[in-house]
């Protein structure tokens, strides 16, 4: 199949362009080591990396939103993070080549994640992947993150396109439950941080990709 109509194209971030998992593992594994507690190897965080610090402190310490340390966890795991969030962090294999094939095809893009804002626009600041980015839009831009569609809109909006004229492409059930809602056709990545439990077909993706080059063959 071919996407028709598209002007734009928005990525989710980690997981989708870049892999982080080795800077939020980090971060997550310095708690545990100053708490005495043995470092995990990198192979326990990668699965949940895609769940930021919920999945990261779940690892370390097993504890969900729910547990009375959570919050003081989750603030200090933010600390960490934001210190080495561009230590070991890289975008996936043929990531950099699809972007600049979108460029010559004259698609604009850009990124809508639920990471924060605090951590998102330095991030992408800092890396020279997204120089050719259009916009940026965090977690907290808007009053709500995915899978509610308005971060998906204020992208649109942002870069002045219909969303029925942007492809929505991400890693997560919750990038396709946004995109639809938005009005956007959507494409699941497979490359990124899908757990084992991942069912990509009950999505309802429009198009499933197995590396970041595939999604040219839909343009």
């Amino acid at each position: 199949m071919t996407f028709t109509g598209v002007q734009a194209v928005l990525f989710d971030l980690d997981g989708t362009l870049i892999d982080s998992a080795p800077d939020l593992g980090y971060a997550a594994d310095l708690m545990r080591l100053r708490r005495g507690l043995p470092s995990l190897p990198m192979v326990h965080y990668r699965p949940l990396a895609g769940a930021g610090a919920r999945g990261m402190i779940q690892v370390a310490f097993g504890h969900g939103p729910d547990h009375p340390e959570f919050e003081g966890l989750r603030q200090e795991f933010f600390d960490n993070y934001q210190a080495c969030m561009t230590r070991s962090t890289q975008p996936f294999d043929g990531v950099a080549d699809m972007l600049e094939a979108l460029c010559r095809q004259g698609l604009r893009w850009g990124v809508v994640t639920n990471k924060s804002e605090r951590f998102a626009l330095p991030l992408t600041a800092g890396m020279p992947l997204f120089a050719s980015s259009s916009t940026v839009v965090g977690g907290d831009t808007t009053p709500h993150p995915k899978p509610h569609p308005a971060p998906l809109w204020e992208a649109a909006r942002r870069l002045g396109v219909a969303p029925e004229a942007c492809l929505y492409v991400g890693d997560d059930e919750r990038d396709i439950v946004a995109g639809k809602a938005a009005g956007m056709p959507t494409v699941a990545a497979c490359y990124g941080y899908l757990g084992v439990q991942a069912d990509v077909s009950g999505w309802g993706a429009d198009a499933v990709i197995e590396t970041p080059q595939a999604l040219l063959n839909f343009l």
